[in-house]
């Protein structure tokens, strides 16, 4: 294990941490634990038993488990070697003893098209299965060669694009709303400090990848910006992951 591998293992791990604090302070106590295992060229971090295996989260409705959260994130080194990155995560929302999910949001770092952050629902609407058989091109096309009818579940909604992508605390809080699920005491605190935490590093993501917009902003603010006097050679437009869909 190199050096460079070793670091990586170290923060998934603190990831691994953060996940766990989060959702055992939102669902309490009994909920598993997310761990952090080297996959080679990327560190998965998931909630898994002694043997590896990867668990739901069990979710409750009025003292029942009807629901179970599948959390999964792939995890590598961001383009400067610097900071962790997710290189793929999947957040999925099934009804408990039902394989398909309900709901799939999904991010895959290096896709443009489909889109890298999208949700994909697991629902059937007579419109828009009429409206993907009306289509002529794109992927319901592709299914149509094939002889089979496209799936509402098939569709890639966009929710943001890779900076403002919505969170795992955007799904529990998503769940709460919509569902009552059952959730410990302080859990509004927990989602709230994370969510802002999760939006202020994502921020800083996007000021890394547009500075100038950046520093126009903070000007008529009133602050105080300079350009530096060594510019770093500056990414392609069409590789900065802020104009990504």
């Amino acid at each position: 294990m190199t050096e460079g591998t070793s670091k990586l293992d170290e923060l998934a791990a603190a990831f691994a941490d953060d996940l766990t604090s989060l959702t055992r302070g939102v669902l309490g106590e009994d909920t598993p634990r997310f761990a952090a295992l080297n996959m080679g060229t990327r560190v998965r971090v998931s909630p898994i038993a002694a043997d590896e295996r990867e668990l739901r989260i069990p979710v409750s409705i009025n003292s029942e488990p009807v629901l179970s959260l599948r959390a999964r994130y792939f995890c590598c080194w961001d383009g400067s070697s610097t900071f962790l990155a997710t290189d793929q995560a999947d957040i999925h929302l099934h009804y408990a003893g039902i394989p398909d999910p309900l709901i799939r949001f999904e991010y895959v770092r290096s896709s443009k098209e489909p889109p890298g952050a999208h949700i994909q629902v697991h629902a059937h609407r007579d419109e828009m299965a009429y409206l993907l058989r009306l289509a002529d091109a794109g992927r319901p096309k592709q299914g149509l060669k094939r002889r089979r009818l496209p799936r509402l579940s098939e569709m890639h909604l966009p929710v943001g694009g890779h900076r403002m992508r919505p969170a795992l605390e955007d799904v529990l809080l998503f769940m709460k709303r919509e569902f009552a699920i059952e959730t410990a005491p302080g859990w509004r605190k927990v989602i709230d400090d994370r969510l802002r935490n999760w939006r202020e590093i994502q921020l800083m993501s996007a000021v890394r990848d547009a500075p100038e917009a950046a520093a126009e902003v903070l000007r008529a603010l009133g602050y105080t910006v300079q350009a530096p006097t060594v510019i770093r050679p500056r990414v392609p437009a069409e590789d900065i992951k802020l104009y990504w869909p």
